[in-house]
Protein backbone atom coordinates (compact mmCIF):
# COMPACT_ATOMS: atom_id res chain seq x y z
CA UNK A 1 0.00 0.00 0.00
CA UNK A 2 1.05 3.30 -0.77
CA UNK A 3 0.76 6.79 1.50
CA UNK A 4 -0.41 9.53 -1.13
CA UNK A 5 2.24 11.54 -1.63
CA UNK A 6 2.81 14.47 -4.36
CA UNK A 7 4.47 14.01 -8.00
CA UNK A 8 8.15 13.13 -7.45
CA UNK A 9 10.46 16.09 -7.91
CA UNK A 10 13.83 15.65 -8.85
CA UNK A 11 16.11 19.20 -9.06
CA UNK A 12 17.24 19.52 -12.81
CA UNK A 13 20.08 21.97 -12.35
CA UNK A 14 21.71 24.20 -9.65
CA UNK A 15 24.53 26.87 -10.75
CA UNK A 16 28.08 26.71 -10.26
CA UNK A 17 27.43 30.19 -7.71
CA UNK A 18 25.30 28.25 -6.07
CA UNK A 19 27.62 25.62 -5.25
CA UNK A 20 30.65 27.85 -4.53
CA UNK A 21 28.39 29.94 -1.95
CA UNK A 22 26.62 27.34 -0.03
CA UNK A 23 30.03 25.22 0.45
CA UNK A 24 32.43 27.80 1.13
CA UNK A 25 32.67 27.02 5.13
CA UNK A 26 33.02 23.72 4.60
CA UNK A 27 35.50 23.23 1.35
CA UNK A 28 37.03 26.06 2.71
CA UNK A 29 37.93 27.09 -1.46
CA UNK A 30 38.33 30.60 -2.56
CA UNK A 31 37.97 31.58 -6.46
CA UNK A 32 41.11 31.73 -8.83
CA UNK A 33 39.24 32.46 -11.71
CA UNK A 34 36.38 34.16 -11.20
CA UNK A 35 33.94 33.95 -14.13
CA UNK A 36 31.23 31.58 -15.36
CA UNK A 37 29.38 31.26 -11.78
CA UNK A 38 26.25 31.07 -13.40
CA UNK A 39 27.00 27.41 -15.35
CA UNK A 40 24.93 24.81 -14.54
CA UNK A 41 25.82 21.91 -12.99
CA UNK A 42 23.62 19.03 -13.72
CA UNK A 43 24.88 16.12 -12.50
CA UNK A 44 25.70 15.34 -8.87
CA UNK A 45 28.63 12.88 -9.17
CA UNK A 46 32.29 14.48 -9.71
CA UNK A 47 34.49 13.49 -12.37
CA UNK A 48 38.70 13.46 -11.84
CA UNK A 49 40.12 14.12 -15.57
CA UNK A 50 42.94 12.02 -15.41
CA UNK A 51 42.37 10.17 -18.94
CA UNK A 52 40.89 12.99 -20.61
CA UNK A 53 44.19 14.67 -20.05
CA UNK A 54 45.63 11.71 -21.36
CA UNK A 55 43.60 12.54 -24.18
CA UNK A 56 40.92 10.35 -24.23
CA UNK A 57 37.79 11.65 -24.57
CA UNK A 58 35.73 8.81 -25.62
CA UNK A 59 34.20 8.44 -21.98
CA UNK A 60 34.49 12.05 -20.47
CA UNK A 61 31.81 12.92 -18.19
CA UNK A 62 32.33 16.57 -18.86
CA UNK A 63 29.27 17.51 -17.64
CA UNK A 64 30.49 17.11 -13.94
CA UNK A 65 32.67 19.16 -11.60
CA UNK A 66 36.12 18.42 -12.28
CA UNK A 67 38.06 17.63 -9.71
CA UNK A 68 42.26 17.92 -9.83
CA UNK A 69 43.65 15.92 -6.64
CA UNK A 70 47.42 15.36 -6.48
CA UNK A 71 47.51 12.56 -9.53
CA UNK A 72 46.18 15.29 -12.13
CA UNK A 73 48.58 17.55 -10.95
CA UNK A 74 51.53 15.46 -10.66
CA UNK A 75 50.53 14.23 -14.48
CA UNK A 76 50.33 17.82 -15.94
CA UNK A 77 53.75 18.62 -13.97
CA UNK A 78 55.54 16.27 -15.80
CA UNK A 79 55.49 17.60 -18.91
CA UNK A 80 56.82 20.62 -20.38
CA UNK A 81 54.28 23.89 -20.37
CA UNK A 82 53.87 23.44 -23.99
CA UNK A 83 52.11 20.02 -23.85
CA UNK A 84 50.68 21.55 -20.40
CA UNK A 85 48.61 23.81 -22.84
CA UNK A 86 48.02 20.88 -25.28
CA UNK A 87 46.65 18.48 -22.73
CA UNK A 88 44.11 21.36 -21.36
CA UNK A 89 42.93 22.41 -24.86
CA UNK A 90 41.47 19.07 -25.34
CA UNK A 91 39.27 19.48 -22.03
CA UNK A 92 38.36 22.72 -23.26
CA UNK A 93 36.31 21.32 -26.15
CA UNK A 94 33.49 20.71 -23.85
CA UNK A 95 31.92 23.01 -21.92
CA UNK A 96 32.75 22.47 -18.49
CA UNK A 97 30.71 23.79 -15.46
CA UNK A 98 33.65 24.55 -13.32
CA UNK A 99 37.26 23.05 -12.45
CA UNK A 100 38.11 22.05 -8.14
CA UNK A 101 41.88 22.42 -7.49
CA UNK A 102 42.55 20.51 -4.33
CA UNK A 103 45.66 19.88 -1.70
CA UNK A 104 46.09 23.74 -2.35
CA UNK A 105 47.70 23.25 -5.39
CA UNK A 106 47.66 25.84 -8.27
CA UNK A 107 47.60 25.53 -12.42
CA UNK A 108 50.32 28.16 -14.57
CA UNK A 109 49.14 31.65 -15.29
CA UNK A 110 48.52 29.75 -19.25
CA UNK A 111 46.70 27.46 -18.21
CA UNK A 112 44.44 29.53 -15.76
CA UNK A 113 43.64 31.75 -18.73
CA UNK A 114 42.77 29.16 -20.98
CA UNK A 115 39.52 28.22 -18.25
CA UNK A 116 39.24 32.24 -18.12
CA UNK A 117 38.42 32.33 -21.78
CA UNK A 118 36.79 29.29 -21.75
CA UNK A 119 34.28 31.03 -18.96
CA UNK A 120 35.35 28.43 -17.02
CA UNK A 121 35.49 28.99 -12.88
CA UNK A 122 38.52 27.39 -11.19
CA UNK A 123 38.38 27.00 -7.73
CA UNK A 124 41.26 26.23 -4.91
CA UNK A 125 40.96 24.31 -1.76
CA UNK A 126 43.34 23.40 1.06
CA UNK A 127 41.32 20.23 1.80
CA UNK A 128 42.74 16.93 0.46
CA UNK A 129 41.21 15.44 -2.43
CA UNK A 130 38.91 12.64 -0.60
CA UNK A 131 37.36 14.97 2.02
CA UNK A 132 36.98 17.74 -0.13
CA UNK A 133 35.07 15.45 -2.93
CA UNK A 134 33.17 14.13 0.32
CA UNK A 135 31.58 17.08 1.35
CA UNK A 136 31.12 18.62 -2.32
CA UNK A 137 29.41 14.99 -3.20
CA UNK A 138 26.79 14.66 0.12
CA UNK A 139 25.96 18.57 -1.15
CA UNK A 140 25.01 17.58 -4.74
CA UNK A 141 23.20 14.38 -3.47
CA UNK A 142 21.28 16.67 -1.42
CA UNK A 143 20.39 18.76 -4.13
CA UNK A 144 19.71 16.19 -6.80
CA UNK A 145 18.23 13.43 -4.47
CA UNK A 146 14.29 13.00 -5.56
CA UNK A 147 11.86 14.68 -3.44
CA UNK A 148 8.02 14.52 -2.78
CA UNK A 149 5.67 16.19 -0.01
CA UNK A 150 3.16 14.39 1.77
CA UNK A 151 0.16 16.04 3.98
CA UNK A 152 0.88 14.65 7.58
CA UNK A 153 3.11 15.50 11.23
CA UNK A 154 6.44 14.28 11.25
CA UNK A 155 7.32 13.83 15.21
CA UNK A 156 10.96 12.47 16.29
CA UNK A 157 9.65 9.92 19.26
CA UNK A 158 12.57 8.52 21.39
CA UNK A 159 14.73 9.28 18.41
CA UNK A 160 12.53 7.25 15.99
CA UNK A 161 10.70 9.13 13.44
CA UNK A 162 7.11 9.05 13.09
CA UNK A 163 5.13 10.51 10.07
CA UNK A 164 1.32 10.74 10.46
CA UNK A 165 -0.91 10.78 8.14
CA UNK A 166 -5.08 10.32 7.67
CA UNK A 167 -7.47 12.38 6.33
CA UNK A 168 -7.68 16.19 6.86
CA UNK A 169 -9.38 17.05 10.21
CA UNK A 170 -8.50 13.46 11.69
CA UNK A 171 -6.23 14.85 14.43
CA UNK A 172 -2.70 14.66 12.96
CA UNK A 173 -1.69 18.03 14.46
CA UNK A 174 -3.15 17.33 18.13
CA UNK A 175 -1.30 13.85 18.54
CA UNK A 176 2.04 15.68 17.53
CA UNK A 177 1.14 18.84 20.04
CA UNK A 178 0.38 16.09 22.67
CA UNK A 179 4.37 14.14 21.67
CA UNK A 180 5.64 17.83 21.89
CA UNK A 181 4.34 18.44 25.36
CA UNK A 182 5.16 15.29 26.73
CA UNK A 183 8.78 16.26 25.57
CA UNK A 184 9.33 14.86 21.83
CA UNK A 185 10.51 16.95 18.95
CA UNK A 186 8.30 18.29 16.47
CA UNK A 187 10.19 18.14 12.33
CA UNK A 188 7.19 19.52 10.76
CA UNK A 189 3.47 19.71 10.34
CA UNK A 190 0.81 19.90 7.69
CA UNK A 191 3.26 19.62 4.81
CA UNK A 192 6.47 17.27 4.83
CA UNK A 193 9.26 17.62 2.42
CA UNK A 194 10.56 13.91 1.89
CA UNK A 195 13.76 13.38 0.38
CA UNK A 196 15.28 10.29 -0.64
CA UNK A 197 19.24 9.72 0.64
CA UNK A 198 20.93 6.81 -1.00
CA UNK A 199 19.01 3.82 -1.82
CA UNK A 200 17.10 3.08 1.36
CA UNK A 201 17.03 6.46 3.53
CA UNK A 202 14.08 9.15 3.71
CA UNK A 203 14.92 12.20 5.21
CA UNK A 204 11.74 14.01 6.54
CA UNK A 205 11.99 18.14 6.71
CA UNK A 206 9.36 20.95 6.75
CA UNK A 207 9.06 24.13 4.66
CA UNK A 208 10.97 27.08 5.21
CA UNK A 209 7.60 29.07 5.18
CA UNK A 210 6.00 26.90 7.43
CA UNK A 211 9.09 25.65 10.03
CA UNK A 212 7.59 24.91 13.15
CA UNK A 213 4.09 26.51 13.13
CA UNK A 214 1.43 24.78 13.88
CA UNK A 215 -2.28 24.70 12.99
CA UNK A 216 -4.17 23.75 16.13
CA UNK A 217 -8.17 23.75 14.43
CA UNK A 218 -10.27 26.33 17.46
CA UNK A 219 -6.88 27.99 18.59
CA UNK A 220 -5.55 28.78 15.42
CA UNK A 221 -1.52 28.88 14.22
CA UNK A 222 0.96 28.18 17.41
CA UNK A 223 4.73 28.32 17.18
CA UNK A 224 5.77 25.46 18.77
CA UNK A 225 9.71 27.06 19.35
CA UNK A 226 9.04 29.62 21.10
CA UNK A 227 6.27 27.94 23.41
CA UNK A 228 8.03 24.80 23.90
CA UNK A 229 11.60 26.19 23.63
CA UNK A 230 14.37 24.88 21.60
CA UNK A 231 14.71 21.54 22.35
CA UNK A 232 10.81 20.83 21.30
CA UNK A 233 12.12 21.41 17.19
CA UNK A 234 14.57 19.75 15.02
CA UNK A 235 14.88 20.15 11.05
CA UNK A 236 15.08 17.08 9.98
CA UNK A 237 14.55 13.35 10.52
CA UNK A 238 15.12 10.08 9.01
CA UNK A 239 11.50 8.61 8.74
CA UNK A 240 10.97 4.98 10.17
CA UNK A 241 7.04 4.30 10.71
CA UNK A 242 4.59 5.47 9.19
CA UNK A 243 1.29 5.87 10.86
CA UNK A 244 -1.79 6.46 9.48
CA UNK A 245 -4.89 7.24 11.84
CA UNK A 246 -8.10 6.27 10.59
CA UNK A 247 -11.90 5.97 12.16
CA UNK A 248 -12.76 2.75 14.27
CA UNK A 249 -15.22 0.76 11.76
CA UNK A 250 -16.06 -2.28 13.53
CA UNK A 251 -15.26 -4.65 10.05
CA UNK A 252 -11.86 -2.48 9.32
CA UNK A 253 -8.88 -4.67 8.64
CA UNK A 254 -6.95 -3.69 11.62
CA UNK A 255 -3.60 -5.79 12.86
CA UNK A 256 -4.21 -8.03 15.66
CA UNK A 257 -0.68 -9.47 16.51
CA UNK A 258 1.28 -7.42 14.70
CA UNK A 259 3.26 -10.99 13.00
CA UNK A 260 2.83 -9.62 10.21
CA UNK A 261 4.20 -6.71 9.29
CA UNK A 262 3.11 -3.93 6.78
CA UNK A 263 4.61 -1.83 4.80
CA UNK A 264 3.99 1.49 2.19
CA UNK A 265 5.85 3.02 -0.38
CA UNK A 266 7.53 5.99 -0.47
CA UNK A 267 9.83 7.31 -3.16
CA UNK A 268 10.05 3.75 -3.99
CA UNK A 269 11.28 2.91 -0.28
CA UNK A 270 9.49 0.55 2.05
CA UNK A 271 8.45 1.85 5.20
CA UNK A 272 7.05 0.20 7.83
CA UNK A 273 3.30 1.09 7.98
CA UNK A 274 0.94 0.73 10.78
CA UNK A 275 -3.11 1.62 10.75
CA UNK A 276 -4.09 3.31 13.92
CA UNK A 277 -7.82 3.30 14.29
CA UNK A 278 -8.91 6.42 16.50
CA UNK A 279 -11.93 6.91 18.70
CA UNK A 280 -12.65 9.25 21.26
CA UNK A 281 -11.21 8.68 24.68
CA UNK A 282 -8.62 6.67 23.21
CA UNK A 283 -5.06 7.59 24.25
CA UNK A 284 -3.19 7.94 21.01
CA UNK A 285 -0.20 9.58 22.28
CA UNK A 286 1.16 7.04 24.84
CA UNK A 287 0.37 4.59 21.58
CA UNK A 288 2.39 6.61 19.48
CA UNK A 289 5.35 6.10 21.85
CA UNK A 290 5.03 2.30 22.57
CA UNK A 291 5.24 2.27 18.52
CA UNK A 292 8.25 4.29 18.65
CA UNK A 293 9.55 1.81 21.51
CA UNK A 294 8.49 -1.21 19.99
CA UNK A 295 10.45 0.08 17.06
CA UNK A 296 13.43 0.25 19.20
CA UNK A 297 12.82 -3.25 20.16
CA UNK A 298 12.52 -5.06 17.11
CA UNK A 299 16.16 -3.00 15.53
CA UNK A 300 17.57 -4.27 18.21
CA UNK A 301 16.59 -7.84 17.82
CA UNK A 302 13.67 -8.75 20.33
CA UNK A 303 9.84 -9.01 18.26
CA UNK A 304 7.28 -8.95 20.62
CA UNK A 305 4.67 -11.04 18.61
CA UNK A 306 7.23 -13.45 17.44
CA UNK A 307 8.01 -14.11 21.08
CA UNK A 308 4.57 -14.55 22.17
CA UNK A 309 4.31 -17.30 19.26
CA UNK A 310 6.92 -19.02 19.78
CA UNK A 311 5.78 -19.70 23.32
CA UNK A 312 1.84 -20.44 22.00
CA UNK A 313 3.58 -23.03 19.90
CA UNK A 314 5.97 -24.74 23.30
CA UNK A 315 2.54 -24.93 25.19
CA UNK A 316 0.17 -25.99 22.09
CA UNK A 317 3.26 -28.63 21.78
CA UNK A 318 3.04 -29.54 25.71
CA UNK A 319 -0.81 -30.32 25.36
CA UNK A 320 -0.23 -32.48 22.22
CA UNK A 321 2.03 -34.59 24.36
CA UNK A 322 -0.73 -34.58 27.60
CA UNK A 323 1.50 -32.55 29.88
CA UNK A 324 -0.28 -32.52 32.99
CA UNK A 325 2.00 -29.85 34.73
CA UNK A 326 -0.36 -27.09 36.20
CA UNK A 327 0.69 -23.54 34.26
CA UNK A 328 -0.09 -21.48 37.52
CA UNK A 329 1.82 -22.62 40.97
CA UNK A 330 2.24 -19.73 42.77
CA UNK A 331 -0.74 -18.07 44.52
CA UNK A 332 -0.23 -20.68 47.77
CA UNK A 333 2.77 -18.07 48.94
CA UNK A 334 2.19 -14.83 46.92
CA UNK A 335 5.65 -15.48 45.39
CA UNK A 336 6.82 -13.11 42.67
Amino acid sequence: MSVPVSKEYRKQSITVGFLFENNKSRVKWEPVVNVGLENKIVDKNLHRPGLALAGYVELFTFNRVQVFGNTEIRYLMSMPLEKRVQAFNTLFKFELPCIVITNGNTFDPELLKIAEDHNVPVFRTPLETTKAAYFLSDFLDDQFSPQTTIHGSFVDVYGIGLLFTGRSGIGKSEVALDLVERGHRLVSDDVVTITRKGESILIGTGTDLVKHFMEIRGLGLIDVQNIFGIRSIRFQKRIEVVVELMEWQPNGDFTRTGLDQNTTSILDVEIPHIKLPIFPGKNVTVIAEVIALNYLLKHYGYDAAQEFSKKLEKVIQLKSKGSGKRSIDYFEHDFE
